[in-house]
Formats: C-alpha cells, structure tokens, sequence
C-alpha cells in the first residue's frame, strides 16, 4: 500500500458511525475510500454537498457532482446539495464534528499552515472556518515533503489557525498534540524511532507504551 492510503486508512480507522466529517483536497479525500464496516459517516463537502461518497468509480462520474477538490464523488442515499453560504453556516455553526485536512507545516503547539507558501500565492478555501468550527481536527499527511520537516517546533508559514490541530497521521506513526506537545502513539513498524524522530522538525514524546500502527502490506 502506498503512503497515502497508509494514512487514510488510518484515519478512517478513527473515525465514529454518525459523525458528520469534512474532507479536505489531498489524501484526506481518500479517507471514503476505507471507512470500516459498519461505520456510517454523513461526508461534508464544504462547496455544498451533505452526504457524499468516495470518488466516483471511473467512468461514472457525474461532472456536475465534484468535492471541494473538484474530483466527481458519490453521493448517498438522502444526500442534500445546499448553497456555499448554508455549507459555511453549518461550520461555523458547529455542526461539523471532524475536519480532515492537508498542510505545509504544523507545529508543537498545534499551529497550523496549509494554505500558502513563501512568495507563492495561495488558496485559502474553506481551511480557516473549518478549523474554528470543527469540534476535531485532523491532519492527514506526508510526514515529509521532499526532505524538508512538515512538523516543526515553531511554523515559518502563514497560519490558517492558532493551537487547532488535535491529531496528526502520516506514513510513519499516529501523533495527538498536547500541552506537552506532540506525542507519538503509534509508529509504523515499517520505521524506527530514530528514523521518525530525524524526519521530525520538533522533538516527539514518547509513551511507555508505544503502540504499532496498522498497516497493511
């Protein structure tokens, strides 16, 4: 399985029947695709969808029925299409139990960066409300991007919101952000600590009682 899978499956995995869960553009849209069974989610899609699916099979695809990301999905049964404006009411509003989401940088404190670069124009989204709004939030990511830390003591980047991250799920372990700061509760057994640890731009707390994370070969 390739890394991107690795962390949605993983995140699905976290996930409670009838919560309502928004799913950001990137590898967060994969986390449909592997909801365990028996586990029933009404999926938010912040462009104006309450109740979509994964991705739409190939070929079957409606264009006018795409995510925030712009990939035609599914939708299911008794799903409503409402108005941007109402869709933002309803994060604002509280109404959104888990937002899963992408980022440039996330820090010790759970600061978060996810929508711009240095000198580069960025897109906001729907990022900055979601983040104030969810009741959780998560991020599902590459632990590195090409080389350079993701997870750092302090973000260099410009935030999309101050002390909102809860937890962080990449290809080497499962991290939960705390008072103490960032605490690694899973790893993949596929990598050490030392590899996980030198990957890692801020110094992870390590539990007793480390756990592996489940990973499909």
């Amino acid at each position: 399985m390739d890394n991107k899978n690795i962390i949605a499956r993983r995140v699905a995995q976290m996930l409670h029947d009838g919560e309502v869960v928004n799913l950001g553009v990137g590898i967060p849209q994969l986390v449909a695709n592997w909801l365990p069974e028996g586990v029933e989610l009404i999926v938010h899609a912040e462009n104006g969808i309450i109740g979509a699916g994964g991705y739409a099979p190939e070929g079957e695809g409606d264009p006018n029925v795409v995510d925030a990301g712009g990939m035609m999905v599914s939708v299911k049964p008794g799903a409503q299409f409402i108005i941007s404006t109402d869709s933002f009411g309803a994060i604002r509003g509280g109404h959104i139990d888990v937002t899963i989401l992408g980022a440039y940088q996330v820090d010790a404190k759970g600061n978060l960066a996810n929508w711009c670069l240095p000198n580069k124009m960025g897109g906001i989204g729907g990022a900055m409300d979601l983040v104030s709004g969810a009741k959780q939030v998560v991020l599902a990511m590459e632990h590195t991007q090409k080389g350079n830390h993701k997870i750092v003591d302090h973000c260099t980047y410009p935030l999309t919101g101050v002390g909102v991250v809860d937890v962080i799920v990449t290809e080497m372990g499962f991290m939960r952000v705390t008072d103490r700061g960032i605490v690694l509760e899973e790893i993949n057994p596929a990598y050490t600590l030392e590899q996980v640890q030198a990957a890692t731009g801020a110094q992870l707390i390590i539990p007793e009682d480390l756990k592996e994370m489940d990973v499909i070969d």
